[in-house]
């Protein structure tokens, strides 16, 4: 390896990054995708047992979990702060937590309606205000990558405070990265695509009544025979986040298989 592909290989070197939901999935992976790229990682997630777990893989590397339910109006700010207290400073923000549970129209109650607005919607938005409140105070640049949702452009009948949620969360990306691009402030989006994670695989099986041969089953089902996997979305996640993404800023991009208009 030459001294400039290493160079490269590290596009997040000596930079502070959250990535919020950090305990498994593809916020796991992006803590993973982020370390490899030379970046100072705290992560966050309500599971405390496997956060520790996590952290401990990385043993002697310049990584901290910090236990946070985002369901508390008060956990997003406050990663933020013990963030800053960590390392001095935040450039980077993921925001990766999020709640799937399912609910439609008809039978969403009020508390399920709200939980996902408090963690997929209300969370992201005090985060990254907590956030940009840094790195403006410092007249810095900083990069923000928002993990929403194919589903955000409707998504299936099962899937309406999701959808909502996260449809909301494609106009705040929008409307902040409008509002802070003169400060240097790139903040994007990726709508993923039906994945292969931990907690698919729960809400699989809790929801679908699906067995362990799901993933075959959905493989079989999707255009490029495999769904979409965590470490393929943190790569292109670090890429967003990093100086080799240029200045994009605004977009929310579609991470899928599915092309949204396209009618066989």
């Amino acid at each position: 390896m030459t001294d400039r592909q290493a160079l490269a290989d590290k596009v997040l070197a000596d930079k502070v990054l959250l990535v919020s939901g950090g305990t498994q999935g593809i916020g796991a992976a992006i803590v993973s995708a982020a370390v490899d790229a030379g970046a100072l990682v705290v992560f966050s997630g309500r599971n405390v047992e496997r956060g520790k777990q996590l952290a401990a893989q990385f043993d002697g590397l310049p990584v901290r979990f910090v236990p946070a339910d985002l369901a508390d109006p008060e956990a997003a700010s406050d990663t933020v702060a013990a963030t800053v207290a960590e390392f001095g400073r935040i450039d980077c923000l993921v925001n990766a937590a999020g709640t799937t549970t399912r609910g439609s129209l008809l039978d969403t109650t009020p508390e399920l309606f709200d939980s996902h607005v408090a963690i997929n919607l209300r969370a992201p938005f005090f985060t990254m205000q907590a956030a940009v409140q840094d790195m403006s105070a410092r007249k810095a640049p900083g990069s923000i990558v928002n993990i929403i949702t194919m589903s955000s452009y409707g998504g299936q009948p099962f899937l309406a405070p999701y959808s909502a949620s996260k449809a909301g969360l494609v106009g705040l990306t929008k409307n902040a990265a409008h509002a802070h691009r003169w400060d240097r402030i790139r903040i994007n989006g990726l709508n993923i695509g039906w994945s292969e994670t931990e907690g698919e695989a729960e809400i699989q099986k809790r929801f679908h009544h699906a067995d362990d041969t799901w993933v075959d089953d959905a493989n079989a089902s999707v255009p490029m025979g495999k769904l979409g996997q965590p470490d393929e979305i943190a790569d292109f996640v670090v890429f967003l986040l990093s100086d080799r993404s240029g200045v994009v800023t605004g977009s929310v991009i579609d991470w899928d298989q599915i092309v949204m208009g396209g009618i066989d």
